[in-house]
């Protein structure tokens, strides 16, 4: 069996690599590997390089060119990435299509292999972010998806809802935790060795990206009142990655420069890499912003979220997850709240509602066994009583 894994970013990857090593260490399967979206982009420090360096053969890569950063360059990068991936699937051949997520380059690799009769494997459908596109996206991704591998009981439940075969959809917990699981961390002196960054007193990990349903000002504003609220903060080194390859990520990237030349604690790591991720991860008091990740990876730590605005709305989330509006006191209150020491003894035994490990394994089990002439045909599934 041919499986054409598509990655489009560096947090993507991450969570996709032991699944891509369990397959390519296969002698029932063969994989195929496109990559495309930001890993190409020189701008968010050409993270094609990672996968290469992990010792996987790029079979295509994929190039949407995303210097353009407004709607019509965003819809153009998803029509060349439309025509990108029926050629590469016309010359690869692969039997099923394994995906993960939301973003726009997944949706034209799957609208591409829906036109080539490919089989669908879909990683992460069912869940809710209600402040960004990437809403209407997945959703979508699950309507042309024949696989389902979802991260909890409530996430199965609404793929259900779309529709979709009770039996070819499977929970097999997040694929976040199981990194953390499988990955050896280094220390923070190995950390501060390879990336510049010096950790001070206190240390927060931040990571902001558009909020796709608001247009630039709204993004730019609210991008400054967290720069606002870091600025307030003493003895404390904000460790910053890059704002994801959305609509808007050109202005919040300026905006972070400017920050940064300006304070001596704050830092910007364009790719950590994997391991370097969850290092830093393990050695930082917090995480601040609006990415996946603080909902789904920073929990495993125990450490508290600064979930900022709308874009994770709907995620299920920990007891270690502070929400708040982005606005500079609410900001600077929540990130005083996390230090606070009844709340970090509450949060202490937090548990993830996206399981403990083991989901790749899962993954993998189900791809071993699965029958492909069964996949295509799909029927409309019916709730009872409807």
């Amino acid at each position: 069996m041919r499986i054409c894994v598509v990655t489009g970013s560096r947090a993507e990857y991450g969570l996709l690599k032991n699944l891509i090593t369990l397959i390519s260490n296969s002698s029932q399967q063969i994989l195929q590997l496109i990559v495309t979206g930001s890993h190409l982009s020189t701008k968010f420090g050409n993270t094609y390089r990672e996968i290469q360096n992990d010792g996987f053969h790029i079979d295509r890569e994929l190039n949407l060119y995303l210097d353009v950063d407004d709607p019509m360059g965003i819809a153009k990068a998803a029509s060349i990435g439309l025509v990108g991936f029926t050629e590469a699937y016309n010359t690869l051949r692969p039997d099923l299509l394994l995906v993960l997520g939301d973003r726009y380059e997944i949706l034209s690799a799957v609208i591409a292999a829906a036109f080539s009769r490919i089989p669908i494997a879909h990683i992460h459908g069912g869940e809710l972010t209600e402040g960004a596109l990437d809403e209407s996206i997945r959703h979508s991704i699950t309507k042309f998806s024949h696989l389902h591998f979802v991260a909890n009981e409530e996430y199965k439940k609404r793929v259900i809802q779309l529709g979709e075969n009770p039996k070819k959809v499977f929970n097999v917990g997040g694929l976040g935790v199981d990194a953390i699981k499988s990955t050896e961390l280094v220390s923070r002196e190995i950390l501060e060795e390879i990336t510049g960054v010096k950790f001070n007193k206190k240390n927060l990990l931040i990571t902001y990206h558009p909020e796709t349903l608001r247009n630039n000002q709204e993004n730019k504003e609210n991008f400054r009142q967290l720069l606002l609220a870091l600025a307030s903060l003493e003895e404390t080194s904000c460790i910053f990655t890059m704002p994801n390859a959305d609509v808007g990520n050109e202005i919040l990237y300026e905006m972070l420069q400017e920050f940064i030349s300006h304070n001596n604690y704050a830092y910007l790591v364009k790719s950590f890499g994997q391991k370097n991720y969850l290092s830093c991860l393990s050695h930082v008091d917090a995480m601040v912003g609006n990415s996946s990740s603080g909902i789904t990876e920073a929990p495993t730590f125990k450490i508290p979220t600064i979930n900022i605005g709308d874009r994770q709305k709907g995620r299920l989330s920990a007891k270690s997850i502070l929400n708040c509006g982005a606005d500079c006191m609410e900001i600077k209150k929540s990130i005083k709240k996390s230090y606070d020491k009844d709340f970090r003894k509450f949060i202490a035994n937090t548990t993830s509602p996206y399981g403990v490990s083991g989901a790749s394994s899962k993954i993998f089990s189900v791809l071993k066994n699965v029958n492909l002439s069964s996949l295509i045909n799909k029927k409309f599934y019916d709730l009872e009583g409807f």
